[in-house]
């Protein structure tokens, strides 16, 4: 896609996020499969519903914002991302270490989401996108709050039991 606009580049960070968003929401269902501890199996799960609706909230931006149609493309970040996971998968044996890799792959994943859905709310806003950036803004803080609460899973018990293991 040729990016020659502010509105070019924020279509094609849409585009973007949208297909990282359909890797993770597959991603998130292998993450909770793998890890071992309960809480953590629960936060990958949660965190795979409110992708689906994150994917939602994008498919009614589309719709209010009329105008604006995505380019089929693959977030290349995500895959990366995803595929680094896998790897952390491979090489560990389940349990406390496998749980504590999985939360620092996982939090790599949010910290690309906020920078992006960050940049979307203030290219939206730029540009006028008023619905958008409300509906951008809503994912962007469900992004925040996973990252927080995986630190907050990971400091209190999980980092803890792997550094004994």
């Amino acid at each position: 896609m040729q990016i020659t606009t502010l509105n070019d580049l924020f279509i094609h960070g849409l585009s973007d996020i949208y297909s990282a968003e359909k890797q993770l929401a597959r991603a998130l269902a292998k993450l909770a499969r793998e890890a071992s501890t309960p809480e953590l199996v629960q936060a990958f799960k949660q965190h795979m519903e409110e992708t689906q609706g994150q994917i939602e909230r994008i498919d009614q931006l589309l719709e209010a914002e009329s105008n604006l149609k995505l380019k089929r493309m693959k977030c290349h970040a995500m895959e990366g991302l995803v595929d680094e996971a896998n790897e952390v998968i491979e090489s560990t044996e389940k349990g406390s270490v496998r749980d504590a890799a999985l939360i620092a792959a996982a939090q790599k994943v949010e910290h690309y989401e906020i920078a992006s859905y960050g940049t979307l709310c203030t290219l939206a806003d730029q540009l006028g996108y008023k619905k958008a950036k409300t509906l951008l803004a809503q994912t962007l803080e469900e992004e925040k709050t996973t990252d927080n609460l995986l630190t907050k899973i990971a400091t209190s018990k999980i980092n803890s039991k792997a550094e004994v293991e």
